[in-house]
């Protein structure tokens, strides 16, 4: 694989591919959370948070909060990269190869 081919990632095809398997995905990133009509509601790990309810995943679209902190995002490879302490093409890189495949 060419260095060009890491350099260069359909954001819109590895959203895709992440929303595709995304219950299974936040359940490996938030194992401590669960689903609550359409949302995954975990504890934040980046912070001391005692209990879930308050960092929220639409498990359809990917869009997240955590409302304690005003931290967002809108799509699984931010989340990604929230939780990791990663840039966005950093996180896109890892949940390339973490899903196999190009995009």
């Amino acid at each position: 694989m060419n260095n060009n081919s890491w350099t260069s990632i359909d954001f819109a095809a590895l959203k895709m591919r992440c929303l595709n398997c995304f219950p299974s995905l936040l359940a490996n990133w938030l194992p401590d959370g669960k689903e609550i009509g359409g949302e995954w509601v975990a504890r934040n790990p980046t912070r001391q948070d005692r209990r879930a309810g308050s960092f929220k995943i639409n498990v359809k679209t990917g869009r997240w909060s955590d409302f304690a902190t005003g931290d967002s995002g809108g799509d699984p490879i931010s989340l990604y990269a929230y939780l990791n302490g990663l840039k966005q093409i950093e996180a896109a890189r890892e949940l390339r190869s973490i899903l196999g495949g190009a995009v």
